[in-house]
């Protein structure tokens, strides 16, 4: 059984152990399809989806699979849960399933997904491992949708733009043009500018964390050595 808190599966899924900035795990389609915050969004909430799926799963049966065929198990079902959030996409966004193409079947391959199903899921009783999926695909759409935001925004000058793709007409408007006249900025529209905005973030974060790391260390109180007492009993010569 774990012995880690609420708070640090939260704490880790979000900021500590980030699939996306931490763990480096996912990187094809995050580089791949956040070119837009809506595509970001889509394929997020997929993958959320399928990790906390796949840890429930793999958590109610962690007790009946031999070692022989655990990882075969864990694909299967990752792949089954793959395959439901691919005929969601198809039922209700068409449009945006097929603009992020091959991207949604290879969540298969996410080796986050599996990663967690087999570092913490399996291990783990319903309630933590379905948390943990939660947190870990919680942070990994976090990344996706600052890094989308930040490709749009410098490559398009536009924001959430196409996001009826996702959330219907009513989105239609919700589409937001800081900059008049923007000259486009292709090389962030293009991987390159992926690779770039992805290292800017994990640069941020470690700085972050570096901070954070000092003012922990200014904030502890400074002990000085105090004299040592003599003992002065007994007899002198």
């Amino acid at each position: 059984m774990t012995t880690k808190t609420s708070a640090e599966i939260i704490r880790d899924g979000l900021w500590d152990n980030n699939p996306a900035l931490v763990q480096v795990l996912g990187l094809c389609p995050l580089l791949a399809v956040t070119s837009t915050v809506v595509n970001a969004i889509g394929l997020g909430l997929a993958t959320l989806m399928v990790l906390m799926g796949s840890n429930l799963a793999v958590s109610l049966i962690r007790n009946f699979v031999g070692e022989s065929v655990r990882l075969p198990a864990f694909v299967m079902i990752i792949a089954s849960f793959v395959t439901c959030a691919e005929l969601l996409m198809q039922a209700y966004t068409y449009e945006l399933y097929q603009i992020l193409g091959i991207f949604i079947p290879l969540i298969v391959t996410n080796c986050a997904i599996l990663g967690r199903a087999d570092a913490f899921a399996s291990r783990n009783a319903p309630g933590p491992a379905l948390l943990d999926g939660a947190m870990m695909g919680a942070g990994f759409l976090a990344v996706l949708i600052i890094l989308g935001g930040m490709r749009e925004l410098i490559g398009q000058g536009t924001l959430f733009v196409d996001m009826h793709l996702l959330f219907g007409p009513m989105a239609s408007d919700w589409v937001i043009e800081p900059f008049a006249n923007y000259p486009d900025m292709l090389f962030m529209v293009l991987p390159p500018g992926a690779f770039v905005g992805l290292g800017l973030l994990i640069a941020l974060k470690n700085g972050i964390d570096h901070h954070l790391k000092e003012r922990k260390k200014t904030l502890q109180p400074v002990t000085t050595p105090g004299s040592k007492r003599v003992r002065v009993t007994g007899n002198v010569s």
